[in-house]
């Protein structure tokens, strides 16, 4: 079945780094633009970042550019959230999700969420 397992999040200080990873498989990835997304306490879900399946562009929320950056490595399956000067606003779950598959009009027919992995930033 289709998995997808972030990992990297952990707790810091306010103006310091992380980078997470999400671990895709089960499906091919190369196939697929993915994203992030948080959800902070008693907020909604809100995007954070997306990259083409190829890698050749990204879209990064506002709140987020010159900070954030995401990647991907298409050998390893892998997607990345390089996260650096944290702010506390930043605390949240992040979760990484397929967004589009590379066929036009082709919807996404498994569950693309991934579980998530906790990002704390201490003031």
């Amino acid at each position: 079945q289709v998995q997808l397992v972030e990992s990297g999040g952990g707790t810091v200080q306010a103006g310091g780094s992380l980078r997470l990873s999400c671990v895709v498989s089960g499906l091919t990835f190369s196939n697929y633009a993915f994203g992030w997304y948080r959800q902070a306490p008693g907020k909604e879900r809100e995007f954070v970042a997306v990259i083409s399946w190829n890698g050749v562009s990204a879209v990064h929320a506002d709140f987020v550019k010159g900070r954030f950056n995401i990647s991907r490595d298409n050998a390893k399956n892998t997607v990345y959230l390089q996260m650096t000067n944290l702010k506390p606003d930043d605390t949240g779950v992040y979760v990484c999700k397929a967004t589009q598959d590379r066929t036009p009009g082709k919807k996404i027919d498994f569950n693309s969420w991934g579980q998530g992995t906790q990002v704390t930033v201490s003031s």
